[in-house]
């Protein structure tokens, strides 16, 4: 899955019978070559895949009941959402983990299987960069068996491209094991497994750790280690309630900032966020201004002294505050905007708090057609339908309408349709 490796690659694996190295020494038969990725070409060199014996996704998986995802370290039917922060390449790098309201019936080896979709929005200075919608089925043996994910890549919010789509069953593509049931150290297992588009070789190096959550220890994480198809590899951590936990380090970092139902809470949402997500909403709307910076700094202040927020949320924000005095204000009262609306996942259904990601788009979108950037409206509109998608609204023509400026480049018809989102079509969207 993309969103599991920040190294992504859009070049070639290929297997081959027996081969050699750049000595001439003979080579495995089930020889994975290094795939360079700036270029696209294929070395001789193979990769240092783990020996058969090793791998624990051999056996043919049996799918009575699949859907309900609930393995422990992959309980991605349990977790409605989960939001994650870090930087990627030096930004600020945010992303939405949203389970769909349908399953994807899924075709292999002569089955039908109802997959769970997932959606996973990526955003790099809060602006779209990636979407992909992920399926998974969980075997009777409690394994979680990964049956692929259709990608957009984008650049100043156009598709730029699909590298990285597959689908089990299609194009001679298996589905491929991503957790399985009970990881024991040492297990080898091929989280994408299909020659000629995808390859990533996972080995669990360590169980039983206990990790620093959102809000409080979490026990009985593991921690693998991951072969990518350039040759370059890197560690993540699973935790229970939340899946993938963390992935990178001091440089590139992704890692659960709050998932729900996991770290939610029952009670009053508390004042002080109302306040915050007004200040955020007055920056956003427009030029920021320095009565827009206190009133951020302010909120942000009082909101800290009454709440606690995990610490990832926490830097994030604070860091996105900061810099409203920075080069981008405008970027950075975006970024607020939106860790806002994190936080009101705490206390809010994921419903409610994706409408308000859905306004919080609209009004971006009437700004930016304001200001003229093609870009950016094909980005705001494109982060509109994949919220849609979530809300499984169905047919929404002022949004239909607002693709079809955004296509044709009308920033006056872009900017009037913004004021129209989030009227009757949107509010008559039923409860799910």
């Amino acid at each position: 899955m993309r969103y599991r490796n920040l190294l992504t690659l859009g070049a070639v694996v290929l297997l081959a019978g027996a081969c050699t190295d750049t000595q001439g020494a003979a080579q495995r038969d089930d020889c994975v070559h290094v795939v360079d990725e700036a270029t696209g070409r294929t070395s001789p060199a193979c990769l240092p895949t783990a020996p058969e014996s090793d791998r624990v996704d051999r056996a043919t998986p049996v799918f009575t009941h699949p859907t309900p995802v609930t393995n422990p370290l992959h309980p991605s039917s349990r977790v409605r959402q989960a939001i994650y922060g870090g930087q990627v390449d030096g930004s600020p790098f945010r992303t939405e983990v949203t389970v769909l309201p349908d399953p994807e019936p899924i075709t292999w080896a002569g089955h039908t299987v109802p997959a769970l979709a997932v959606q996973y929005v990526a955003y790099a200075d809060g602006r779209i960069e990636e979407a992909t919608v992920d399926w998974f089925a969980q075997a009777d043996d409690g394994a979680v068996w990964y049956l692929g994910e259709d990608v957009s890549t984008y650049d100043h919010g156009v598709v730029r491209d699909t590298e990285g789509t597959w689908q089990a069953g299609k194009g001679g593509a298996p589905g491929a094991m991503i957790m399985p049931g009970h990881p024991r150290k040492g297990d080898v297992y091929r989280s994408e497994n299909q020659p000629g588009v995808v390859f990533e070789e996972v080995r669990v190096k360590a169980v039983d750790q206990t990790v620093d959550g959102p809000y409080g220890k979490v026990e009985g994480a593991i921690t693998v280690h991951e072969l990518h198809m350039d040759g370059t590899t890197e560690d993540k951590v699973f935790a229970p309630g939340y899946g993938e936990f963390s992935t990178g380090g001091d440089g590139d970092l992704e890692a659960v900032s709050l998932a729900v139902p996991t770290d939610a809470k029952s009670g009053a949402e508390p004042r002080e966020l109302g306040a915050l997500e007004a200040a955020a909403r007055a920056a956003q709307d427009g030029a920021v201004t320095a009565a827009d910076v206190r009133g951020v700094g302010s909120a942000w202040s009082a909101y800290r002294a009454a709440d606690d927020v995990p610490a990832l949320l926490e830097r994030q924000l604070t860091r996105d505050a900061g810099a409203l005095e920075g080069d981008d204000p405008a970027g950075a009262a975006l970024r607020v905007a939106q860790d806002v609306t994190d936080l009101r996942l705490r206390y809010e259904g994921v419903r409610d708090v994706d409408r308000a990601r859905f306004t919080l788009w609209a009004q971006q979108l009437g700004i930016d057609a304001r200001d003229g950037d093609k870009g950016a409206v094909a980005g705001d509109v494109s982060s509109l339908e994949l919220v849609w998608e979530r809300l499984g609204g169905g047919t929404y023509q002022d949004l239909e309408k607002a693709r079809d400026a955004a296509d044709r480049g009308d920033l006056g018809e872009a900017g009037r349709i913004a004021r129209e989102l989030g009227g009757p079509g949107f509010t008559a969207v039923p409860a799910r």
